[in-house]
């Protein structure tokens, strides 16, 4: 079972197969944080730094890279990819390591938290595309706030793997229509469709909306990440595209997430689309605070992420006024689209 963007080729070094945020410059000035440039560097002795090297290749030959949904302290469910033990049974495994005091523990990234309760046993079964998982009867026992939280992190981190689209659920064998505590409705086939990290937040009529994933940027210095949120978009609303650079211009809600995009950036045209790419002609503005008119690379892997969630999307080009030749704040010409990184929140920050 391999991830969802697997065997994908990055179009341009601006996004490595890990995604990684830019100490210097990586929020303009209408951002609520900021990010410092190192202080020090520290010389490592070089048969330290071989032996480093050589525990990392052992551990990369016995792993492999899988993204689980956690919560961190703010109440999101993020993505955080972390290194499990080789196995033929992935998604199972994927879930087990859901699971509050268990074998995650050891690995849970600061302020993270596992989202399924103690001592939970569970199987999977995927069949056709559909993840179908029996839980034991301790899946009941979670707090009545954590149900959306439990539903949307199964979801995301299951439909993870290429031959998984949606997900059925389970307890002691009989199919659940709802969630066991609060009674939270279970959709036929639960899919990111459904959304994650809902903000619904000045939204009047839900029902003449459409959802919108978008990531905009979490954490704290030194440890910041992506994370998802699902908005509300009017139906009226028929680019999809531009819907979505819209709502990451427009920036969040909730004051603990921050956005890379200044609010006087704008698309000077529709974007176009063709065989999986996405086109998209900025103003001068997407350049931010650098005098040397370079685009911040999180801002680059914000944009990506958040348009390689509409369908169809594998890659997206930037130009500004008309023009593709362009780089990034590490100096990397973006010769070529970009595509999504092949997983989301490594940890290298």
């Amino acid at each position: 079972m391999m991830s969802k963007n697997k065997g994908k080729i990055l179009g341009v070094t601006v996004l490595s197969s890990t995604v990684l945020l830019s100490g210097c410059g990586l929020f303009g000035a209408e951002t609520k944080k900021k990010i410092d440039p190192p202080k020090s560097m520290t010389v490592v002795d070089k048969d330290v730094s071989k032996e480093t090297t050589a525990k990392e290749k052992a551990q990369a030959e016995n792993t492999v890279k899988t993204e689980l949904y956690l919560v961190d302290k703010n109440g999101y469910v993020v993505p955080q990819t972390l290194a499990l033990p080789k196995t033929t049974s992935v998604a199972k495994q994927a879930l087990e390591y859901l699971v509050a005091n268990g074998p995650v523990d050891e690995m849970l990234p600061n302020d993270f938290k596992a989202v399924l309760p103690e001592d939970t046993d569970l199987t999977v079964d995927v069949k056709e595309g559909v993840a179908t998982v029996n839980f034991s009867k301790e899946f009941k026992n979670y707090e009545p706030k954590d149900e959306m939280k439990i539903l949307q992190s199964v979801t995301w981190t299951l439909t993870q793997f290429n031959n998984v689209k949606s997900v059925k659920l389970k307890m002691n064998g009989h199919p659940l229509t709802e969630m066991p505590v609060n009674g939270t409705p279970i959709s036929e086939n639960l899919s990111r469709a459904s959304g994650i990290n809902f903000d619904t937040k000045d939204v009047v009529d839900i029902t003449n909306t459409k959802p919108m994933t978008v990531y905009y940027i979490g954490g704290e210095e030194g440890a910041y990440y992506y994370v998802p949120v699902t908005r509300r978009v009017n139906n009226s609303e028929k680019d999809n595209y531009a819907a979505v650079v819209n709502e990451l211009i427009k920036g969040p809600n909730d004051q603990s997430l921050v956005s890379q995009f200044m609010s006087d950036v704008k698309l000077l045209e529709a974007p176009k689309y063709e065989d999986g790419k996405v086109t998209l002609n900025f103003n001068e503005n997407i350049f931010g605070s650098f005098e040397e008119k370079e685009i911040s690379q999180s801002l680059l892997d914000a944009l990506v992420l958040s348009l390689t969630e509409q369908q169809g999307v594998e890659k997206v080009a930037i130009q500004v006024n008309g023009k593709a030749e362009l780089k990034n704040d590490k100096g990397k010409k973006l010769s070529e689209p970009v595509t999504r990184p092949e997983k989301v929140n490594t940890g290298s920050f």
